[in-house]
């Protein structure tokens, strides 16, 4: 770039001499026996049979054991890729000293009782996000950092906010002491602490409008973007998780959560439709993706919310790890799916159906909002099986038979898994009430949803030039965080 004054060498990467340099090695040890621990606590609790244990501000409980275990898990992970990573990397011990603190933090998050811890948690996990962001020292990643960082200070503020208030209402310092003192008959304080309690949610899940930090990430080295989007913008289902009771004690509460929870998760499918670069869609997929977790938060189901960010923490880890090899290369031309036709999609239409019909059958959500809940999961299944069918590559009876047999075992999967976390979370206060009854809103986000499939299959999106650039200038970063391309006229 211009200005860049450092030595070019070609050769093997340094090895530095010094006791910074076993650093990484360490502290990928010592994230992979935390994962280890996770696992023997999580046995000896179920062993237990699976009470809550509180010891002063701290308690384990289902929830705890499986973040503990998932959360490990991907650090260690991410600690693995990075040793290679980073190898080179003139700030590496820093990287890795950050991700591991990260790791710990998050930790400490999902088992905080108090409301002090929990705070104090929130705020150190988003400033290390932030600096892992602006990592590298270049402008671009600076200003990225920056901004991502005033978003969760704002965010730090709103949560403070809300506890102070539950604090200020219930007498009561610790989550389940919040719980246990909101009752069932809010008052408009309760409701107020809500409110700022899913803005903070939204702003560190990059929920519309506060979708911008997320999209300037990108300046990010790829395992901290792993980290962040299968980790970091989880945030905001567990925290609608742990405060469920205030989340759930007034009906117009949680239709805010599904209409905030819809709407992120439609904007991030239209914003992903018009990107081309493989981050920026992934990053578009995201947003929409913690739009569909928080929205399942609103409908009252937690254990399906929970699932959600499991699931897509795993996959999305993957993703951006392998970001490198999912470039095409191809001519332009040849990388556009072909059209499914009449049988390619009548297998899909069968094949959603069936998923649908399987989810429900293993989660027994077949009534009220369970039956929205199986329908996304019929048009998520039918969206994936038009990519299948329409692939030219393979012959379309392997394509049509291989539909039913990826969707369909994927589903139970889906569904096998939710019974699990909705066993481990039996006994959190608020988290197993039945969920919201069907009213007009939640129809016509059924609409909403049916619409978006359509004008995204369709692709009406492209053939209007003005959805298509509004959806592409509304997925585009702050121009601080852009690079430009004079900065690399002289290479």
């Amino acid at each position: 770039m211009t200005g860049d004054n450092e030595t070019r060498t070609v050769g093997g990467l340094p090895t530095p001499g010094d006791g910074r340099s076993r650093l990484p090695a360490v502290l990928t040890r010592a994230v992979w026996l935390l994962w280890v621990v996770s696992l023997g606590v999580s046995a000896a609790w179920l062993r237990r049979g699976g009470p809550q244990v509180s010891a002063g501000p701290v308690a384990v409980n289902g929830l705890t054991i499986l973040m503990w275990t998932v959360v490990s898990f991907f650090g260690g992970i991410v600690h693995s890729y990075s040793r290679r990573y980073m190898a080179g990397e003139r700030d590496a011990v820093g990287f890795f000293g950050r991700v591991f603190a990260f790791t710990l933090v998050v930790m400490a998050l999902v088992a905080a009782d108090g409301l002090a811890l929990f705070w104090a948690a929130w705020l150190v996990m988003g400033l290390v996000m932030a600096s892992l962001i602006g990592h590298g020292g270049w402008p671009q990643a600076q200003a990225a950092g920056a901004l991502a960082r005033r978003y969760f200070l704002a965010s730090s503020a709103l949560l403070a906010a809300g506890l102070a208030v539950l604090w200020w209402h219930t007498g009561a310092t610790t989550i389940s002491g919040v719980g246990g003192a909101v009752g069932s008959d809010p008052s408009t304080v309760v409701l107020a602490a809500a409110g700022t309690l899913l803005l903070a949610a939204m702003t560190q899940s990059a929920l519309v409008p506060f979708q911008g930090w997320l999209l300037s990430s990108m300046t990010a080295p790829t395992p901290a973007s792993a980290l962040m989007h299968a980790g970091f913008v989880n945030a905001g289902g567990i925290l609608l998780v742990r405060f469920a009771p205030v989340v759930t004690a007034d009906a117009q509460v949680m239709l805010a959560v599904v209409v905030v929870g819809a709407v992120g998760a439609l904007t991030g499918k239209l914003l992903k439709s018009v990107r081309t670069d493989v981050k920026g869609a992934l990053g578009c997929s995201t947003v929409g993706q913690m739009g569909f977790m928080i929205m399942q938060a609103g409908l009252g189901f937690f254990a399906a919310a929970v699932t959600h960010l499991l699931l897509h923490g795993f996959y999305k880890a993957y993703q951006f790890l392998a970001s490198g090899s999912r470039v095409a290369h191809e001519h332009p031309a040849k990388s556009g799916p072909e059209s499914t036709g009449v049988v390619g999609a009548a297998v899909g239409a069968v094949t959603a159906v069936a998923g649908a019909g399987l989810f429900v059958v293993l989660t027994g959500k077949g009534s009220g909002n369970g039956l929205l809940l199986a329908g996304l999961v019929g048009l998520t299944v039918l969206h994936v099986a038009r990519d299948v069918t329409a692939r030219p590559s393979l012959p379309e009876t392997v394509r049509y038979g291989a539909v039913p047999l990826v969707a369909l075992p994927a589903v139970a999967v889906y569904g096998g898994v939710y019974r699990a976390v909705e066993g481990l979370l039996v006994g959190l206060p608020a988290v197993g009430t039945t969920a919201m009854e069907p009213t007009a809103v939640h129809a016509l986000v059924a609409a909403a949803f049916l619409a978006a499939y359509l004008v995204v299959e369709t692709g009406v999106h492209r053939r209007s030039r003005r959805l298509y650039v509004t959806l592409l200038n509304a997925g585009q970063p702050p121009s601080t965080t852009l690079t430009s391309t004079e900065e690399y006229d002289e290479y």
